[in-house]
């Protein structure tokens, strides 16, 4: 394997263990504990609770625990939703954040990828102009403002589309749009300037002056170079989208990694918080590294691990 896959990889372990760790001992810093109410238990109650979940060991017995865990994929288990563990909350929680991630993430590459070359080609003229102003727009509003526009509008106003949940195709509709909006307009205008800057590369000027149609020239030359900035930024974005939002799953009630999270803090759930935050981290990593593969896929002149001319 490349050496530098191999830094890659013992980097992300390592990064992986130290947010784990600084996330337990944050969590355990808190004032009060995953039992703390308004209304308070009684202390017997609270005791009982505490040595069942073994909060009565020394916390560094806790942590160990806890990262003997994490090794064997094991986040423990709920404090206030009983009767389920870490693992199964994700694993409800998952697969409707990654759907309607999924669409979203879609929803940007084939729409922001095709505007910001469109752009580009047209610089200065009447379609430049009109998708730069939609790029601006969609980078300044913000998510919890777009989807409660189109919650009023096309859901109570208009009784269009459902206002929550996901009982029908329609209801992806919004969920999807507030999660793409700030992204379709920031891949935009991240493909135009990167395309405008290898537009104006010798070896492309070269390539128009053999004789190659514009088609050709874009698609086969220019764009994959282009496109080395939108790989850099889309692996975050991935992880982000696919794991959830805060905000948009709490807006449209959706059940997904976002509103567990959410739900977790208001809680004070300490094993839902950890273990999400540990798999966003896990995620996120995973998506970084594949951005670091995509460089080589969309520009074969990088040549990761190793000196050129080797």
């Amino acid at each position: 394997m490349n050496q530098y896959y191999v830094k890659r990889i013992v980097s992300a372990i390592l990064t992986i263990l130290l947010i784990a760790t600084v996330t337990f001992f944050m969590m355990k810093a808190i004032p009060g504990g995953p039992f703390s109410r308004e209304r308070a238990l009684p202390a017997e109650i609270i005791a009982a609770l505490n040595n069942k979940y073994k909060l009565n060991d020394p916390l560094f017995k806790q942590y160990v625990d806890y990262m003997l865990g994490l090794f064997t994929f094991d986040l423990g288990p709920s404090f206030r939703r009983l009767g389920y563990t870490v693992n199964e909350l994700i694993a409800i929680g998952f697969p409707v954040s990654a759907k309607i991630g999924f669409l979203a993430i879609m929803t940007i590459v084939l729409i922001g990828i095709p505007l910001g070359v469109i752009s580009a080609l047209r610089q200065s003229k009447l379609t430049d102009y009109v998708v730069m102003v939609l790029a601006t727009l969609g980078v300044t509003i913000p998510s919890f403002v777009l989807a409660t526009l189109y919650i009023y509008f096309f859901a109570g106003k208009w009784k269009l589309v459902p206002a929550f949940g996901l009982e029908s195709g329609l209801a992806y509709i919004g969920p999807v749009l507030a999660l793409s909006g700030y992204s379709i307009s920031f891949v935009a205008r991240l493909t135009r300037s990167s395309m405008l800057e290898v537009l104006r590369q010798d070896y492309v000027r070269t390539a128009k002056a053999s004789g190659l149609s514009e088609f050709q020239v874009v698609f086969k030359y220019a764009l994959k170079n282009a496109l080395i900035p939108v790989i850099t930024y889309m692996g975050p974005m991935i992880a982000a989208i696919l794991t959830g939002s805060f905000v948009v799953e709490r807006i449209f009630a959706l059940p997904g990694m976002g509103y567990m999270y959410v739900e977790g803090v208001n809680n004070r759930d300490y094993t839902v918080i950890m273990g999400t935050t540990v798999f966003y981290a896990i995620f996120y990593v995973v998506m970084v590294l594949l951005v670091d593969i995509g460089y080589t896929l969309a520009d074969p002149r990088i040549r990761l691990g190793k000196k050129y001319g080797e």
